[in-house]
């Protein structure tokens, strides 16, 4: 579970989202990041006895930084509303498909799959879904799978408009293969965040998941 000052203080960060206010209450900063940091390592701990791959993850190796990269953008404001970590084998800027856990007082959500991979990968994958579609869609239409995320994230700024060269319009995965993402998420409400089950709850989710990042990384290699 999480502690409720930590969702206290992401909702007064979103209120008052400047230094002056931040760096006043950076203890109170200091003490939620630990508490999210905690609950990462603990999720992480509880399963990696399912997925070696992330089983030796540290969470600070996961972990976003909560500043935000404010060079090329017009919202100038100084740090992010959320807490969030990407478990992927090699951390998070690892290559790989993996899991991820977002803590947003309102907007909480957890899942994963593969984020706008680069153009190599995005291609290997492509291929694996062509080669394997029938293994594919059975991952995608599992009970499991279904039950906790339904289906794939379906916004459309996540996929092409038409199907990628090199395939046909008749190709049977020609819907997936205009992914440019393929990632599944499942909302958390805040009572949620504060449940003792956080942890179970989070593990359920992942292991729904598993065998879409298991295809998704069969495709893209074994080296890092």
């Amino acid at each position: 579970m999480l502690q409720q000052s930590t969702i206290q203080f992401l909702k007064s960060l979103t209120k008052n989202n400047n230094k002056p206010w931040f760096d006043t209450n950076r203890p109170k900063y200091e003490t939620a990041k630990k508490d999210f940091e905690n609950f990462i390592q603990e999720l992480i701990d509880a399963y990696g006895k399912k997925d070696a791959s992330v089983a030796s993850l540290a969470a600070k190796e996961c972990m976003f930084r909560i500043n935000r990269d404010i060079r090329f953008s017009k919202d100038k404001t100084p740090y992010k509303k959320n807490f969030a970590a990407s478990i992927n084998r090699g951390g998070k800027k690892s290559i790989f498909a993996g899991y991820y856990f977002h803590l947003e007082p309102g907007n909480s959500f957890i899942g994963g799959g593969i984020w706008m991979p680069m153009p190599a990968e995005t291609q290997k994958i492509r291929q694996e879904i062509d080669y394997c579609f029938d293994e594919f869609k059975k991952i995608i239409t599992a009970k499991k799978f279904t039950a906790v995320y339904k289906t794939l994230d379906q916004d459309a700024a996540l996929r092409l408009a038409n199907v990628p060269k090199g395939y046909t319009k008749d190709n049977p995965a020609a819907d997936y293969l205009k992914y440019k993402s393929w990632i599944a998420m499942q909302p958390f409400t805040d009572a949620e965040l504060a449940s003792k089950d956080l942890v179970k709850k989070s593990v359920e989710a992942f292991v729904a998941l598993q065998p879409l990042i298991e295809f998704l990384n069969r495709a893209i290699g074994d080296k890092e």
